[in-house]
């Protein structure tokens, strides 16, 4: 009976109070109730508010009991790093359209650039990651595989700002 949209949203709370907590920082929660806002339009809002880092609380319900445990998830842009990661990803990004920063085909510095840029927060992404993974591991069990994985969710798709999915 436990909803997973009731359980991530008192996390998400529980996160920001403890962020803002921490001198010089300051969380914005993208969505502080039960509304949809397409998986795009959450990105462009944590760069419109000038986001340093893009966090997606998650929680999955799985038929199987035997499977529990946290995971963390940055940004691939070769493909998912085991095939859990792709099915997961595969079902989040199905419940929207993809969103892009719209690039003229022909300009080819514009691309290298976006492509400099991305590469940038994917980095910073799995820095952030694996940080959040070594606290994790002190809160309760880790799904899979002991590491950040890496997938293609829609919602971490923004060029600019580091991100990830937990």
């Amino acid at each position: 009976g436990t909803r997973e949209k009731d359980v991530t949203l008192a996390i998400a709370r529980k996160l920001a109070a403890a962020i803002n907590a921490e001198e010089g920082m300051r969380a914005v929660l993208i969505r502080d109730g039960d509304y949809f806002l397409s998986l795009g339009s959450r990105t462009r809002k944590a760069r419109q508010l000038g986001a340093d880092m893009f966090v997606s609380v998650h929680a999955d319900s799985v038929l199987n009991r035997e499977v529990s445990g946290s995971s963390v998830y940055v940004l691939s842009l070769r493909g998912a790093s085991d095939e859990a990661a792709r099915w997961l990803a595969e079902s989040e990004n199905a419940a929207d359209l993809k969103g892009g920063v719209p690039l003229a085909e022909d300009d080819l510095l514009a691309s290298v650039l976006l492509d400099v840029t991305q590469k940038e927060a994917i980095s910073d992404s799995v820095e952030a990651a694996d940080h959040v993974l070594s606290a994790l591991r002190d809160v309760g069990n880790i799904h899979g595989a002991a590491r950040v994985r890496h997938a293609g969710f829609m919602v971490l798709k923004s060029p600019d700002i580091p991100s990830m999915q937990c």
